[in-house]
């Protein structure tokens, strides 16, 4: 179903803004997101034309949306695979279209060998305030196995300008548990994320997407993926290196520095907040409702020249699915589940989960223990009745 009505009208809830840019030097084997590189696309999808059929969607969606942006996160893919003008034109286009709030969060997404001094340098003059950047792992054959082409040499370098560039918020993006990593290998990388001294960091434990070449690596016995008592230690391993170094955990797979540096624009996703998604497959949530656009570049770009919005298809969200996806998401935060999300039937299974020492339980809400923290998704399973 294509649908080319209203989005909707303002709301009072936080609201942000998602920016998908799907282009990447090279497709990563084990990554199922929306991205392409550019021998995949055809005439009027390529890097030189996306900023303005972006700006394009966003002059359209401002026609039926109005509110201020609290949070921007451009993500993909690579954003900058893009000119650092270009992305700078695209927030200004927010700015101009709906208005940024005076202390709007901006974050980018970067591959280390994707920065210059330069390029951080207009980003950061431009409005982008804080940035993340990619690592995944600092050890060459981690890397290899995940086909991810950054030198982990140039990390250091490429941290260290942005920080000339005025970059106070920075993130670093860690992967755990690829096939031949070992305990001494992920100590190496934690260690050295800790030495360049983000405010933030992000460690996921990798995940065998179908349909990816790296799920038919795993099919065909080429790779082994660890067991999940190995990759539970390695998340013991990395709260512990994080902890000692002053970045406390306050979403499952996040930790930082103190609240400030917590990333706000996925805290408005965890508490089912509003936002707007731009590009191509973005998705969208706004005050019940959520869609999603078309996934393909060059039919976004068509749409969009024909100055048709480029929402494929959504849904409304009812009562009970939205009380499922608010246990789902808080039960991942350190600020913990509030005890009104839960049926009768599910109230009475929360003494049983601090009993066996999952969850505590103060000032009517959930939070996870540690050994919670690795059991997250069975002790959703329990709140979820």
């Amino acid at each position: 179903m294509t649908t080319t009505g209203p989005l909707t009208s303002r709301g009072e809830r936080p609201f942000g803004v998602y920016v998908h840019v799907p282009f990447c030097s090279v497709r990563c084997g084990y990554c199922d997101f929306n991205t392409y590189t550019a021998d995949e696309l055809g005439e009027g999808a390529t890097r030189a034309s996306y900023a303005d059929t972006a700006i394009s969607e966003i002059e359209l969606a401002a026609r039926t949306y109005s509110q201020e942006i609290e949070t921007v996160f451009f993500g993909g893919g690579t954003p900058t695979q893009l000119p650092s003008a270009d992305l700078v034109r695209l927030l200004d286009a927010l700015r101009d279209n709906f208005g940024l709030a005076a202390d709007v969060e901006v974050t980018t997404e970067a591959n280390p060998d994707s920065v210059t001094p330069e390029s951080l340098a207009i980003l950061r003059e431009g409005g982008f305030n804080r940035i993340s950047f990619g690592v995944q792992s600092a050890v060459p054959h981690v890397l290899a196995t995940l086909d991810r082409t950054h030198n982990p040499d140039n990390v250091p370098q490429a941290v260290k300008w942005a920080r000339e560039a005025g970059f106070d918020q920075l993130s670093v993006d860690l992967i755990y548990g690829t096939p031949g990593e070992s305990m001494a290998d992920w100590r190496t990388s934690v260690e050295q994320a800790i030495a360049l001294e983000p405010n933030h960091v992000s460690a996921y434990a990798l995940i065998v997407e179908q349909g990816t070449a790296f799920a038919r690596k795993v099919n065909r016995h080429e790779v082994v993926m660890p067991d999940d008592d190995e990759t539970a230690d390695k998340y013991l391993l990395a709260d512990e290196l994080f902890s000692a170094a002053g970045l406390g955990w306050y979403e499952l797979s996040n930790w930082a520095r103190d609240e400030a540096a917590q990333c706000r624009h996925n805290v408005l996703y965890w508490h089912s907040d509003n936002w707007l998604g731009i590009g191509p497959g973005a998705h969208s949530h706004v005050n019940g409702e959520r869609w999603w656009n078309v996934k393909h570049p060059a039919a976004y770009a068509q749409r969009l020249a024909a100055g048709e919005a480029p929402r494929h298809d959504g849904e409304t969200i009812d009562a009970d699915t939205a009380r499922v996806e608010r246990i789902m998401l808080e039960t991942r935060l350190r600020s913990g589940l509030g005890l009104d999300a839960l049926s009768t039937g599910a109230t009475a299974a929360v003494p049983g989960l601090v009993s066996r020492g999952l969850a505590d339980v103060a000032d009517e809400r959930l939070v996870l223990t540690l050994p919670g923290r690795l059991l997250a998704d069975a002790v959703v399973r329990e709140l979820v009745d």
